[in-house]
């Protein structure tokens, strides 16, 4: 065993060790309150000096970390935040979960991971662990980042040591955050996955230590692309129910009464999040280039990608049933956050069906009470009373399903609704049409 991971591991298990978290998002600051409350100091390095200014003044921007627990830690100096890189020459651990999104090609856009890295090899030093967590294709860690980190002359293993952790965070799961969701860890070399274990032991309460970087990386990829596809599986068959005048919901609770053989999955609006809609594609991208065409994951994209016209579809022919043309109709939003009860808008099907509903003539407002205001790409909207908008629009669309709506309130003041989400599941009424 060399000097370098005694040292290290010595400091891990006595709680000296100096944590740090390259990406302050909504993976990165959970992380980073969870180790401060295990007793290590945590220092977040972002790019976004809003971020780092929010976190020093003790304000959690994130929704699932109240301020009133990073408060705390801030105030005990177990949590601070810089943009500067130098820190890194004070640290023992390292965990990056910066971005990493698709181009519109659909290919991988490295650059925030390449950034990250490039800055961190320039105060690289012996003894430190470096874990690289944001989602990416197998290979990553040993094809890209490695050769990056040994520049600095350092052998990993044996000076430094290397690791990819696919995070797992879902925002808004009350049940399961990242201190109770099982870990998995490898490492470059075994050295490396035995520092990456012990590190997130002392923190998180179940660790899965695999035996390289690319069964870590294929684990998270994995997970999502099997959602992915199954999600596609239940949306085609909501089509195939819609055409046969058949209830798709009723079909899988049904299904769901087996006992074994049958998950359910549920159809909706289109994909949303940041994960789901978008790792797949690293899988099918970097299977491509070993000469394999992923074409499961292209098909469940393809159907994935087309419900959102499916739903403006079914919101004209809603309309039509009620003598009315879209163009020219009022059509009201119910959610724009990509899920249920949270602040998120990444990917969220209705940036799709809004533009899709103005590019028919419709006139579109929307309600979120997380999403106050939905500017992209064009789009430039405030979020507006949901009952009040209900009463005066022709046909109210809900998206996404917030506890926070009044659905009774709604029933009886909307004159149309389309419901992408079951979410009037026990509602027999002429008014109402569901996915």
């Amino acid at each position: 065993m060399s000097t370098s991971l005694e040292q290290l591991k010595s400091r891990i298990k006595d709680r000296t060790a100096h944590v740090g978290v390259v990406g302050l998002g909504y993976v990165g600051l959970p992380l980073v309150i969870e180790f401060a409350q295990a007793g290590f100091t945590v220092t977040g390095i972002d790019v976004d000096k809003r971020k780092v200014d929010h976190i020093n003044n003790a304000y959690s921007y994130i929704q699932d970390i109240p301020t009133e627990v990073l408060a705390p830690l801030v105030k005990a100096g177990k949590v601070r935040a810089t943009t500067d890189f130098a820190v890194v020459d004070e640290l023992d651990t390292i965990n990056i979960c910066v971005p990493t999104p698709l181009r519109k090609t659909k290919d991988p856009d490295m650059s925030y991971i390449v950034a990250a890295s490039k800055d961190i090899a320039k105060h690289l030093h012996k003894g430190v662990l470096v874990i690289l967590e944001s989602t990416t294709y197998p290979g990553t860690t040993d094809e890209l980042l490695l050769p990056m980190l040994e520049k600095a002359k350092l052998k990993c293993g044996t000076d430094f040591f290397l690791c990819f952790s696919p995070e797992r965070v879902d925002p808004g799961n009350a049940k399961f955050q990242t201190k109770n969701i099982p870990k998995v860890v490898g490492g470059i070399t075994p050295a490396c996955t035995e520092a990456g274990a012990l590190f997130y032991a002392q923190a998180l309460d179940t660790v899965v230590p695999v035996g390289s970087t690319r069964v870590a990386e294929m684990v998270k990829l994995l997970e999502n692309t099997f959602r992915m596809i199954n999600i596609a599986m239940v949306n085609e068959i909501a089509l195939m129910c819609d055409r046969m005048g058949i209830n798709v919901w009723e079909v899988i609770d049904a299904a769901a009464t087996k006992p074994f053989g049958f998950m359910p999955f549920y159809p909706g609006p289109g994909l949303g999040g940041h994960c789901i809609p978008i790792d797949p594609f690293y899988l099918s991208w970097k299977t491509k280039q070993a000469g394999i065409e992923a074409r499961f994951i292209e098909l469940a994209g393809y159907i994935n990608g087309s419900m959102p016209h499916f739903v403006v579809d079914k919101i004209q022919n809603a309309l039509n049933e009620h003598t009315k043309p879209l163009k020219g109709s009022k059509v009201h939003v119910a959610g724009v956050a990509y899920k249920r009860d949270i602040d998120d808008v990444r990917e969220s099907p209705a940036l799709d069906i809004i533009p899709l509903l103005q590019q028919r003539g419709a006139i579109v407002s929307y309600s979120d009470p997380f999403i106050p205001s939905l500017k992209h790409e064009g789009l430039n909207l405030d979020s507006q009373d949901l009952l009040a908008h209900a009463a005066e629009a022709d046909c109210v669309v809900i998206v996404t399903d917030h506890k926070q709506f009044d659905y009774a309130a709604l029933i009886d003041k909307a004159n149309l609704i389309v419901d992408t989400r079951n979410a009037l599941k026990s509602v027999d009424s002429p008014k109402v049409f569901r996915l």
